[in-house]
């Protein structure tokens, strides 16, 4: 049965300090170099061009050489490493849905953009965009803003925004690039693209094809020795972007991008389901990034046409169960950058989403239309300041607004003291609205006032690394489903904190994080599936030009979930993970051969109840860049 607090033990405490100080004298990992060191790299997510060096905002940047070493791994599995998020399902079965707890916040409350554009998915009741969609294979780096993003990306960026932004085409001339690899559950991946340029036009086009047997979704019950079938999956991705300069000033680059995947389900937890279930989920996106660049400033203007898809065939009780649901989103934003000295940047912008649900015989749609705007005061001094707003208007609920106020202060060189105050919100999706099931059209959004407050320090030209922030989110009329549907009758307050350690000594990398959340939902005073307690590490050494290895060790703490056999709260263990990456250069660096090994000590856990994990498995192969 459930406890009501969850506790973390002296002995975990212990180990998990330790580790902590350890951090501080060893070195710091490829990933801690990307996302600490690249204070001057602009964070296109701000749509204010802004460096890391000048903006409050908690930012992290997963680089191309993290990703060109992660090829042996999921989306969702390298989100999973990222202080301050837990994706639920990243261990488990393959196919299984995966959902990003971001800071303690349920699913659904973190915004998905790819190159800046807001992904949404209308046929879902959450609307939350699926990780499972997206290869790492076909991505160029990752930047991950932390707090309330409602200001500049409206709805759902609650607790954070995850911007994926997508390879590009190559230098002058034609890049062949892919990735094959094999691994454990009979898994099979291959990636093959082709990108470069020729005067005043890019382009890059690859296609990803995913198969694995997979493992058994739902977990065996206790005692029973019947065979639990495997659930596999099949997926097919393709991505296509191109950049057209059609003088020095202007840019169109329309882009094109279509996923399919038919995933094995089984009926529930700890049961299996007929060999039948299936889930087939397909998405089509396409549209067009264009800039117009003056000299003081930029307009820019994106769209995107987003239709999902998907078809189950499940069961209950044994008995053939099927559902379907198709949404599409189409999305307009505009917005303009004035310098308006060397000290002021000035942002404004429009933004427009028409969404639409086919469910059953109806097709309901609805509107939103927004505008904001913010005031960017850099470099002056030792100190920076961002302030910005939002109208929101929706064509069910009217109207609400949401605000955010960033200062920071770069003390000396090496120090820098940031903070943020901010509103966000998530308005009711069309399921919730019009949907089949307890459809309520006089839900009001769900709103947060978040805090936020941290440090950074930099040492011996940035080998030494140190982050700390702490953050409180208070959410008020969130939507939950009752007896008589879906209504705004529940509130959650989080609260938190995120320490990140980097070094970097000569040939060995090394970084950390330990972070911690804890929240009530009403009078409850624990999250379901999120741990308080969560670390990291990882520690990597360039044993010769050609020759990279690491080690990875991660920390999930006690957490509960409900068993839905017995209706009961319940608090499953901690459980720790080790996995090890070697790759080997070839061929002046063209070919890299890699191994990906996972779960080496092969720990037994359920990450929640009546599910699956997987136990030890690998991923070997090699990529390639052929140019």
């Amino acid at each position: 049965m459930g406890k009501t607090h969850n506790q973390m033990n002296k002995k975990s405490i212990l180990v998990a300090a330790s580790l902590g100080l350890t951090q501080l004298i060893i070195s710091q990992s490829a990933s801690a170099q990307d996302s600490l060191q690249l204070k001057d790299v602009v964070i296109s997510a701000t749509k204010n061009d802004q460096k890391q060096s000048q903006t409050g905002k908690v930012v992290t940047i997963i680089g191309k050489e993290i990703l060109d070493r992660s090829h042996g791994k999921s989306l969702p599995e390298l989100l999973n490493e990222q202080a301050g998020i837990v994706v639920s399902g990243a261990t488990g079965n393959p196919g299984q849905n995966k959902s990003v707890f971001f800071r303690g916040a349920a699913s659904g409350y973190t915004v998905v953009l790819i190159d800046g554009i807001v992904q949404n998915d209308p046929s879902g009741n959450g609307g939350a965009f699926d990780l499972r969609q997206f290869s790492i294979d076909q991505i160029d780096h990752i930047e991950i803003l932390r707090g309330g993003q409602s200001t500049i990306y409206g709805s759902d960026a609650v607790a954070g925004v995850i911007n994926i932004i997508t390879k590009k085409g190559g230098p002058r001339g034609n890049t062949i690039y892919g990735v094959a690899s094999a691994g454990s559950y009979e898994s099979y991946k291959g990636t093959i693209g082709l990108n470069g340029a020729v005067e005043g036009f890019s382009y890059n086009v690859n296609y990803t094809h995913t198969k694995t047997d997979g493992i058994s979704e739902a977990a065996a019950p206790a005692g029973s020795t019947a065979a639990m079938d495997k659930d596999g999956f099949k997926a097919d991705g393709v991505n296509a972007n191109f950049g057209i300069q059609l003088d020095k000033n202007f840019s169109v680059n329309p882009f094109l991008r279509y996923f399919y995947g038919n995933y094995k389900i089984d009926e529930d937890a700890f049961v299996d389901g007929s060999l039948d279930n299936h889930s087939i989920l397909k998405q089509f996106s396409g549209g067009f990034n264009s800039i117009y660049k003056f000299n003081t400033g930029k307009i820019t203007l994106n769209y995107s046409y987003e239709k999902t898809s998907n078809d189950s065939q499940s069961s209950f009780m044994g008995f053939p169960s099927n559902y379907s649901s198709e949404g599409s989103i189409n999305i307009v934003d505009l917005f303009y950058n004035q310098k308006i000295n060397n000290k002021l940047d000035l942002l404004l912008g429009l933004d427009n989403r028409d969404l639409k649900l086919i469910s059953g015989t109806n097709s309901p749609k609805t509107n939103i239309f927004a505008a904001y705007g913010s005031l960017f005061l850099h470099d002056l001094s030792i100190f920076n300041l961002e302030v910005g707003g939002r109208y929101n208007k929706h064509d069910q609920y009217g109207e609400n607004y949401t605000y955010t106020v960033t200062p920071s202060i770069n003390i000396i060189k090496e120090v820098k003291l940031f903070g943020t105050v901010s509103t966000a919100f998530k308005v009711p999706t069309l399921s919730m609205l019009f949907g089949q099931f307890g459809a309520n059209l006089n839900l009001k959004p769900e709103k947060s006032q978040n805090y936020e407050a941290g440090a950074s320090f930099s040492f011996a030209d940035e080998k030494f690394n140190l982050r700390l922030v702490a953050f409180k989110r208070d959410l008020k009329d969130a939507i939950l489903y009752g007896a008589t549907g879906y209504d705004n009758v529940a509130s959650q307050k989080d609260k938190g904190f995120e320490i990140e350690p980097s070094v970097k000594l000569n040939i060995f990398n090394f970084n950390g994080y330990y972070a911690y959340v804890e929240g009530t939902n009403g009078t409850i005073n624990y999250l379901i599936r999120r741990p308080k307690h969560t670390f990291g590490l990882n520690a990597g050494v360039q044993a010769t030009e050609n020759l990279y290895v690491s080690a990875n060790y991660r920390y999930f703490g006690k957490r509960f979930d409900t068993n839905f056999s017995t209706y009961a709260v319940e608090e499953l263990p901690s459980y720790k993970l080790l996995s090890a990456y070697a790759e080997y250069a070839l061929f002046n660096k063209r070919v890299k051969v890699f191994f990906d090994a996972k779960n080496i000590l092969n720990e037994k856990y359920n990450e929640f109840i009546g599910y699956s994990t997987m136990g030890f498995n690998f991923n070997a192969g090699l990529s390639f860049n052929i140019r």
